[in-house]
């Protein structure tokens, strides 16, 4: 008898959650969006975050199967690393991953060696492939929009969203990344809003607004009625109309340097420099938009 149970955790830092996923009659666990912990200002890299999911699987006995990646995040460095080396697991991504991997290696010059064929990750997930989880069946789903390559993860009532939807007070993913396009969001929006009224979705990120506690998930009855972003009644155009002029007022996230580097790699750091130590670049103007490049430096 399969027994599916969720297990959230929410990092305060960057407002991401993370997911044990499990099917507990079979003791088989997958993670999804692990998060690894950088302080920006000094350059330190730890795991506390991840580590907490590490023990909780533990804890229960259950054997980690996968470490699934929505999306390459740019507001968190990813624990799948971290995590593999403790529980092992296999870590998959979306296919798309490569078109990602093609632009952002250019941005910040990665090393000759880097290739940009998503061969860093153990598999590559396509379009309605399914998957196991001890004996839940998995359904991968392509959501492009926030980024060309972003996934959802569909198991019984419940789909992992990744960054394509926030809760309804909360509204919608930025468009504006390099590959990123506000009319195939709101289209891959409407794929899972589709779905069954009373089906869950499991945020990614919650941003609380008014003094709310952080959440994760409600239903697609929920977004239909109450999303600031796409609720009954919001056309395409206006949803991209919206979506551009808000994502021209956003700040770049405050780890997307970072986060980038190192995502693109299944959670990897660059290669060591000669001194042993790894780097991470600083590619400057590469995010300058409309902004006027200083003179004379």
């Amino acid at each position: 008898m399969q027994t599916m149970h969720i297990e959230p955790f929410f990092d305060t830092v960057t407002g991401t959650v993370s997911y044990v996923l499990a099917d507990t009659a079979a003791g088989q666990a997958a993670v999804i969006d692990p998060v690894l912990d950088f302080e920006a200002q000094s350059g330190t890299l730890t795991s506390a975050s991840s580590d907490r999911i590490i023990d909780y699987l533990r804890a229960q006995g259950w054997q980690l199967q996968w470490i699934l990646e929505t999306h390459a995040h740019a507001d968190h460095l990813s624990g799948a690393q971290h995590i593999r080396h403790h529980l092992g697991g296999k870590i998959a991504i979306g296919e798309h991953i490569q078109s990602v991997q093609k632009m952002f290696s250019r941005i910040f010059h990665f090393e000759p060696g880097f290739l940009p064929n998503g061969s860093q990750f153990d598999h590559l997930l396509h379009d309605g492939e399914r998957f196991q989880v001890g004996g839940l069946e998995v359904t991968a789903l392509h959501l492009p929009g926030h980024t060309p390559a972003d996934m959802a993860f569909q198991v019984q009532d419940a789909v992992f969203v990744g960054d394509t939807l926030f809760l309804p007070d909360v509204g919608t993913a930025r468009a504006d990344f390099p590959g990123g396009d506000a009319v195939s969001l709101y289209r891959s929006i409407q794929r899972i809003l589709s779905l069954p009224e009373s089906t869950r979705l499991f945020v990614c990120h919650d941003y609380p607004p008014n003094g709310r506690a952080p959440d994760c998930m409600c239903r697609v009855a929920d977004q239909i009625q109450r999303s600031i972003h796409v609720s009954e009644g919001i056309s395409e155009a206006e949803f991209v109309a919206m979506r551009n002029a808000r994502d021209a007022t956003l700040a770049m996230p405050t780890l997307i340097l970072p986060a980038v580097q190192v995502n693109l790699r299944a959670g990897k750091l660059p290669p060591a420099a000669s001194d042993g130590r790894s780097y991470l670049q600083i590619p400057i103007n590469a995010f300058l938009g409309d902004k006027k490049p200083a003179d004379g430096v």
